[in-house]
């Protein structure tokens, strides 16, 4: 069997001969740290991405199969974005500075990859989105490039990729509350519902148009995804940034009519990448057709798929749930990992992974070590 054969038995209950070893990436100062210590080159630690040659390589010298992350992302969100510029140079290497999401955040030159602080949001009201993001949200056919979804059967072969044939086809919340923060979207449903719903329906509009373009062009083609992929990234470690309620009303249809398309083109396993605990948005994605969760953060609150299995049954499949803190202790952390993992895997539908981006604190051997431990505990 193919890896991309073997991670698709899994998620659909088949039988397979063994569990993929997959990752979800690393962060920049990770790679640079493995380059410094000479286990990378200059253009991996540089130059690599999700899918691309550099991720194929790194992953070969690690023991991985392949990166969870599809490579391919369809053009669901603005365009154009915005003009990333300096707004205000406040010394010692910090800086306001306008983003592409048109968001004025906090820039530290001095520290390494994080999440900046928001200082102001473009996206304030009815008129700022009618000028601003409303128009950078409309379809149109040169959102999808035809000429390169049609040869990219190709394009993965030439590359040696073998992975399950994955797109990402966007969000319908998650944008939002970037574009706007967290504070203004959780008041925009009570000073302004139309507009709320406005919003929703514009974005799931143009990720509904655009994935059926592409499902059509790759249906032309003569080949087929084998998935599809949400991101959100709406909860943190006390539970989601939207009122379950409100999400089930406004924003779950917008899923299922989504999803009920990909159904028609033969795409049943639909993936939702989000943090946090997710448990009370969990079953609005499962009615909706979003049937496989990931990363699944171990996190501090211990997050599993275990009791979701539980609750919802063999509907619910995960990938993630690995938890990449372990990669900078020890051996026996790693071995007691694998073990807990075991009892995961027996019931299918289920691939481990770590649980996010591997962090700068991960020890090069004992990532190999956790890739060697895998093989021999899950049939390599």
């Amino acid at each position: 069997m193919t890896n991309r054969e073997r991670a698709m038995a899994v998620l659909n209950y088949e039988d397979y001969d063994k569990l993929p070893i997959v990752h979800f990436g690393f962060w920049k100062e990770t790679l640079q740290k493995w380059h410094a210590e000479g286990h990378i080159d200059e253009d991996e630690a540089m130059y690599w991405n999700d899918g691309n040659e550099f991720d194929l390589s790194i992953a070969a010298k690690l023991g991985f199969d392949f990166n969870w992350q599809p490579p391919l992302s369809l053009s669901t969100s603005l365009k154009p974005i915005f003009r990333v510029e300096v707004i205000k140079d406040l010394g010692d290497g910090k800086k306001h500075a306008r983003n592409s999401d048109g968001v004025i955040v906090l820039r530290d030159d001095r520290i390494g990859e994080t999440i900046s602080a928001e200082i102001d949001h473009l996206l304030k009201d009815r008129a700022s989105w009618e000028e601003h993001y409303k128009p950078r949200l409309q379809y149109s056919d040169k959102r999808v490039d035809v000429k390169f979804l049609s040869s990219y059967p190709a394009y993965i072969e030439d590359l040696g990729m073998d992975q399950p044939n994955g797109v990402v086809i966007g969000s319908l919340f998650g944008y939002i509350r970037n574009w706007m923060g967290f504070e203004a979207v959780s008041y925009l449903y009570y000073e302004d519902e139309d507009l709320y719903d406005e919003m929703i329906r514009t974005l799931s509009d143009l990720v509904f148009e655009t994935t059926r373009s592409a499902m059509e062009t790759a249906k032309n083609a003569g080949y087929a995804f084998d998935y599809a992929h949400f991101w959100e990234d709406i909860c943190f470690k006390s539970g989601p940034l939207v009122v379950p309620g409100v999400f089930a009303e406004k924003v779950g249809p917008h899923y299922k009519r989504i999803t009920d398309m990909l159904k028609t083109y033969g795409v049943n396993i639909v993936s939702l990448d989000c943090d946090g605990v997710i448990d009370t948005l969990l079953p609005i994605w499962l009615e909706n057709g979003v049937n496989t969760m990931f990363p699944i953060e171990v996190g501090t609150w211990g997050a599993s798929i275990a009791p979701w299995r539980e609750k919802y049954g063999r509907e619910l499949r995960g990938v993630g749930g690995m938890n990449k803190n372990l990669f900078a202790r020890d051996k026996t952390a790693v071995d007691k990992e694998i073990e807990r993992l075991k009892g995961l895997t027996a019931t299918g539908g289920y691939i481990p992974c770590p649980d996010h981006r591997i962090p700068p604190d991960a020890k090069w051997e004992l990532v190999q070590y956790y890739t060697e431990s895998m093989r021999k505990a899950f049939g390599g």
